[in-house]
């Protein structure tokens, strides 16, 4: 099983308008970088959701439920999206800053690459991650 996590402002689409609609495609990524991570998630894999712009943190747990296939919103057959379902909202949300100032989480993509909407999660960093938010 590999871990990730996705980026979404939740004044478009919230963790709760997620939860609401059992899941949803997940679409509009047009960054090759965030692409080929979206084409690498398999199925069962865990997926964190992060609310980014407001909130910066990681609210819930994804996970994948349909693996890469072509995005429809677009004709452009470069783009791909992949299905998630809600996990469970964490019982503690964990900050971005929490994460920053986490000597075991210096290393994650968020911290590295802060703009990329997909990126891959350490097995260490989701252990840690999900330790803060009072999960293990």
């Amino acid at each position: 099983m590999n871990y990730w996590l996705v980026k979404s402002e939740p004044f478009k689409f919230s963790w709760d308008t997620f939860v609401s609609k059992g899941g949803d495609m997940w679409d509009g990524v047009r960054n090759y970088a965030a692409r080929n991570n979206l084409m690498a998630m398999k199925e069962g894999d865990l997926v964190f959701f992060y609310h980014s712009n407001e909130g910066l943190e990681i609210v819930g747990l994804a996970k994948v439920s349909k693996e890469h296939y072509p995005d429809p919103t677009t004709d452009d057959p470069r783009w791909a999206v992949v299905d998630l379902v809600p996990v469970k909202k964490l019982n503690q949300t964990v900050s971005l800053a929490q994460i920053k100032a986490d000597p075991v989480l210096q290393e994650m993509a968020i911290v590295r690459q802060s703009r990329l909407s997909v990126s891959p999660v350490s097995p260490t960093e989701f252990d840690r991650v999900m330790d803060l938010a009072n999960e293990i």
